[in-house]
């Protein structure tokens, strides 16, 4: 009975991974990976170097008008402080028509104070990782990580989605916000990782229906969501595997306690964010708007706050900030207590497929419009080198 019962589950997680599996023309599938296509595509030399540094998006009113609001007095009277030498910026003395921004420490006479203005927007970048890097700021053994191929931010720093260990490959997400970082990794959305594993030596019936029953760790129990066979040469075996948590190097260890050891890990899919097609190796797109709340959608999480009227956001300036904030001065996401729309799917780990559900293949628009901007960005510079011939 218990025999059938396993052939079941196997059978089961077999013909998910196979519903789940649909050809998709700009995100990587696991057949690319298979066929060849995703490194025949993500090896080639990079056309045209990205911009190092991100354009602020953070509003930046004047600072007269800020004081005024934060009833200070009129605007004219805040300017005549201004002129005075009364206000200062950042320990800088400010001037007339100086703008400011969220966070910035604006002080009166010497004293802080607290002024209204809404806080940066979250960013969401995709960043295609290859091996020999690590997800870390600081390594103790000075080995290239991948936040020195980050585009440099204004404000904060970037907060990676989970980790990919020193020789797994593909799709790693970063945003701004630590909030919504806690958010995508939260286990109670059970978001779905899919990867392209190599093994050496095919799996057997028997340690398929383990993997998919659950294997045990040192750190507990842990079990493949589905397992899909993709072919292979000669004793090196693909296997498209998906998991709905990431602990430290857990597809790797699931495999090596059956017995067999990886010798490559691409993550291809996180949620309903497939790693976008074309994006080679040490690359990112930074997602728009629409592409964030997109993912922030399909993954049941909390949206993003919307701009608030007068009085209902504050910025810090040196003094206790009563609004909730993340580490790095980011919006904070609120818990409205509320379940999400898909709190069904969230409870059993079961994920929306990004190339059935409304929500569509996330990062699409983000990815055609920098390659827009790059070309547009390559004609510029040709045509500045014809001129000044």
């Amino acid at each position: 009975m218990q025999k059938r019962a396993g052939g079941n589950a196997v059978a089961r997680g077999v013909q998910r991974a196979r519903h789940a599996q649909q050809p998709d023309s700009e995100g990587y599938v696991f057949a690319d990976v298979v066929s060849g296509q995703f490194d025949a595509d993500t090896t080639e030399a990079v056309d045209t170097v990205f911009k190092r540094v991100l354009p602020p998006q953070t509003e930046t009113p004047k600072l007269h008008k800020v004081l005024a609001q934060a009833g200070l007095g009129s605007r004219l009277e805040m300017e005549q402080l201004i002129l005075e030498g009364r206000i200062s910026v950042n320990n800088e003395p400010a001037h007339i028509g100086q703008r400011i921004q969220y966070g910035d420490q604006v002080k009166v006479n010497g004293k802080p104070i607290r002024y209204r203005i809404d806080p940066p927007p979250a960013r969401v970048i995709a960043y295609h990782k290859p091996v020999g890097e690590v997800v870390t700021h600081d390594d103790p053994q000075n080995r290239p990580t991948v936040f020195r191929k980050l585009p440099r931010l204004q404000h904060g720093k970037w907060q990676s989605v989970g980790r990919l260990d020193l020789n797994t490959e593909g799709l790693l997400l970063f945003t701004s916000s630590g909030e919504l970082a806690n958010q995508l990794m939260h286990p109670r959305f059970g978001l779905e990782r899919e990867y392209a594993v190599r093994v050496l030596g095919a799996l057997s019936a028997e340690e398929k229906e383990r993997l998919l029953a659950g294997v045990q760790l040192d750190d507990g129990l842990a079990a493949f969501g589905t397992i899909e066979e993709g072919g292979g040469e000669g004793s090196n075996c693909w296997y498209r595997v998906t998991i709905s948590e990431g602990r430290n190097r857990e597809v790797r260890r699931m495999l090596e306690s059956v017995g067999h050891a990886v010798s490559r890990l691409i993550r291809i899919r996180y949620g309903a964010m497939v790693l976008p097609k074309g994006l080679r190796r040490g690359t990112f797109v930074e997602l728009g708007e629409g592409d964030i709340r997109a993912l922030v959608q399909a993954a049941g999480a909390t949206a993003p706050r919307q701009p608030a009227g007068p009085g209902q956001r504050f910025g810090s300036s040196g003094g206790r900030d009563t609004r909730t904030r993340s580490r790095d001065g980011a919006a904070a996401l609120p818990n409205s207590g509320r379940k999400p729309a898909n709190a069904k799917s969230a409870a059993t780990g079961a994920q929306p497929d990004p190339l059935k559900t409304s929500v569509g293949y996330i990062g699409l628009d983000s990815l055609k419009r920098q390659r827009q901007e790059q070309r547009r960005d390559t004609r510029s510079a040709s045509g500045a080198r014809r001129r000044g011939r």
